[in-house]
């Protein structure tokens, strides 16, 4: 079974909505699916060094007040799944390009599901900027990628246009929000759904493949 994860970063939702993946295939122990993260970007237009959070809030609610109402029920859902959000500790809301470009490059290990725990976990709990190289190379070594090889990367542009094509392709494809969860390439669904669902989903995805040998045989 194959299966990709089309998400952002810098996206609470999506870290919501890993924990709420992860509790689904603990419940179907048996199922070893391929997991592909595929880069997804919200912000694409900010400068590579961000910009100043408040001044990002601002921009995007209009006013603290209208800020505070939406996260709200964010952090109440985060406590839930043992997420600590602490976005107080924010100073800067990053460009994401490079954070994915570590995603791409902990694939090398088979970490890319470590990556994305250790980047989630890192701006929203510790209000780390995740879109600084220096940090980016620490989060690296923190996953066990080798230093040297994590800073060549990260200083350089390596996969930069990698991660632009593919924020490209998800969009062609229809995918207008994250976390989107794609199953075989044929089905999808989108949201930081509860386990069940994504259960569901995963019980469709098998039986699907299961029937996959009789249709061939029998075309």
């Amino acid at each position: 079974m194959k299966i990709e994860i089309v998400f952002d970063t810098v996206c609470p939702w999506c870290y919501v909505g890993k924990r709420r993946f992860d509790r689904a295939l603990k419940d179907r122990p048996n199922l070893k699916p391929e997991i592909q993260y595929r880069s997804f970007l919200l912000n694409p237009d900010l400068p590579p060094g961000g910009v100043d959070r408040r001044e990002f809030l601002e921009r995007k609610f209009g006013s603290p007040q209208q800020y505070e109402r939406v996260i709200e029920a964010l952090v109440f859902t985060g406590k839930g799944e043992g997420i600590d959000f602490a976005l107080d500790k924010i100073d800067r809301t990053p460009n994401s390009a490079n954070s994915h470009r570590l995603v791409r490059l902990a694939q090398a290990i088979g970490a890319q599901g470590k990556a994305v725990d250790a980047l989630f976990a890192a701006y929203f709990e510790r209000g780390m900027d995740i879109g600084d190289p220096e940090i980016l190379i620490r989060l690296a070594e923190e996953i066990g990628l080798d230093r040297q090889v994590a800073t060549t990367h990260m200083l350089g542009e390596g996969d930069l246009n990698s991660v632009f094509n593919e924020n490209a392709r998800m969009h062609r494809l229809g995918v207008t929000g994250v976390p989107c969860y794609i199953f075989n390439e044929s089905k999808a669904i989108s949201g930081a759904q509860e386990p069940e669902i994504i259960v569901r989903m995963l019980d469709m995805a098998s039986a699907q493949e299961a029937e996959q040998p009789t249709l061939q045989s029998t075309g």
